[in-house]
């Protein structure tokens, strides 16, 4: 059974910085695209970022630029390195393995004020 767990949100001013991080187990994370997701009230989970098994990296154009996704294959943990917070980032985050589809941990709230 796949579980994946986030921690690191908490309430930022705009410009500043935080780190999220999920830790996976259940799965051969070494194998997997890890993503980060995030769903604001009233709007959809929207991907925001994602990182291949060969580390190669992808971001929704929204927080290319300012958002940092990456791994560590031997902690079995994602993270996503946000700087330059806006205030349109509030949102619950949360992270994905394309091994397990549907698969969430509880997410991670972040809120960004102006």
């Amino acid at each position: 059974q796949v579980r994946l767990v986030e921690s690191g949100g908490g309430l930022a001013q705009a410009g500043g910085s935080l780190r999220l991080s999920c830790v996976v187990s259940g799965t051969i994370f070494g194998l997997s695209t890890m993503s980060w997701y995030r769903q604001a009230p009233g709007n959809q989970r929207e991907l925001v970022a994602r990182i291949s098994s060969g580390r190669s990296t992808e971001y929704t154009d929204s927080v290319r630029g300012r958002f940092t996704i990456s791994r560590d294959n031997f902690k079995n943990m994602v993270y996503l390195q946000m700087n330059n917070l806006k205030p349109e980032d509030t949102a619950v985050y949360y992270c994905g393995s394309s091994l397990a589809p549907g698969s969430w941990g509880q997410g991670t709230q972040v809120t960004v004020s102006t």
